[in-house]
């Protein structure tokens, strides 16, 4: 009975090892990132649905940066973070402009 995943073998040389090893740490890295960018999108999505304004306007300018620097780091495309705050600016302003 196989498992899903095929076992994979350790490199043979020591390039490959440290390949393997930085390969890890990268994954952890963006994976904490790739988090942090959603979590500060849905953030914003939580504020807008709930109506408050303040608290809207004040995640908006923090998911910014994150989701810049995400972009730079080029975890996701550029265009999909800028899609995603021109979406979050739009949904911000109308709340503003509904009071």
């Amino acid at each position: 009975m196989a498992s899903g995943k095929p076992k994979k073998k350790n490199p043979r040389l020591a390039s490959g090892r440290k390949r393997v090893r930085q390969d890890v740490k990268i994954n952890a890295a963006n994976t904490s990132l790739r988090s942090k960018y959603r979590t500060a999108v849905k953030n914003v999505e939580k504020a807008v649905v709930a109506g408050d304004k303040t608290k809207a306007a004040e995640l908006f300018a923090k998911m910014q940066a994150v989701v810049d620097t995400v972009a730079d780091k080029g975890i996701f495309h550029k265009n999909k973070a800028a899609r995603d705050k021109s979406r979050l600016a739009t949904k911000v302003k109308a709340l503003a402009l509904a009071a």
